[in-house]
C-alpha cells in the first residue's frame, strides 16, 4: 500500500503509517497539481490531508486518481466544497494516529 500525505504532520499520523508498513511520499508545502503528480498520486491507495487550509488539493488528487481513498486527518472544519470527496475526515483529539493507520493499512 503507498500513501501520499500532505500537511504539517505534528500528531505523527505519517510515522504511524509507516510502522504498518506503508510506503509514504510527503508533500511539503501545498499541495496543487505539480506537487501530486510528483509525489505519485495517481498510483496512490490513500491521499491524507493534516491541514485543511489545504483542501483545494482534495479535488486535484481526485481528478489525479478516481480511486484514492481521501483521509482527512485534522481537527478544523473542511470547508464545504471539499467535504463530499473526503472518503474520512478523522479528529486527532479523539483518534491516535497508530489506530487511524492500523485502520488504513488493512
Amino acid at each position: 500500500m503507498n500513501a501520499v500525505i500532505s500537511g504539517e504532520d505534528s500528531d505523527g499520523l505519517g510515522e504511524a503509517l509507516e510502522t504498518e508498513g506503508v510506503d509514504l511520499t510527503r508533500i511539503e508545502g501545498f499541495a496543487d497539481r505539480e506537487t501530486l503528480e510528483s509525489a505519485g498520486i495517481g498510483s496512490a491507495d490513500v491521499f491524507v490531508l493534516t491541514e485543511t487550509v489545504h483542501a483545494t488539493g482534495i479535488p486535484v488528487a481526485r481528478e489525479l486518481n478516481e480511486s484514492v481513498k481521501i483521509v482527512v486527518y485534522a481537527g478544523d472544519s473542511l470547508p464545504e466544497f471539499a467535504q463530499p470527496l473526503a472518503d474520512l475526515k478523522v479528529d486527532p483529539a479523539l483518534l491516535e494516529p497508530a489506530a487511524v493507520a492500523e485502520e488504513l493499512a488493512r
